[in-house]
């Protein structure tokens, strides 16, 4: 899967073949590990992701940057914001 802002993410997550709640753990770990102003482009084949990460990224104040479909697989391209003080 190749698209525009591909060359934005400075880390990849690859959570294809887990099912919920699996992507959205693993992508709230990784998110604690990278600094703030990271790209983490997250790949999925859980339909659920399409509601569940950009809920997590609302909630927690993250910038969902880009969100594809291509067959059965979904991309995601989301920047930390600054944690909260």
């Amino acid at each position: 899967m190749k698209d525009a802002n591909a060359s934005l993410a400075t880390y990849e997550l690859d959570t294809r073949g887990l099912l919920c709640p699996e992507p959205v753990m693993m992508l709230h770990k990784k998110i604690r590990e990278v600094p703030s102003g990271a790209h983490i482009r997250v790949l999925a084949t859980d339909p659920s992701t399409t509601r569940d990460i950009p809920k997590f990224c609302n909630f927690l104040g993250h910038e969902l940057v880009e969100e594809q479909l291509s067959g059965e697989e979904y991309s995601y391209l989301i920047c930390k914001k600054d944690d909260p003080s």
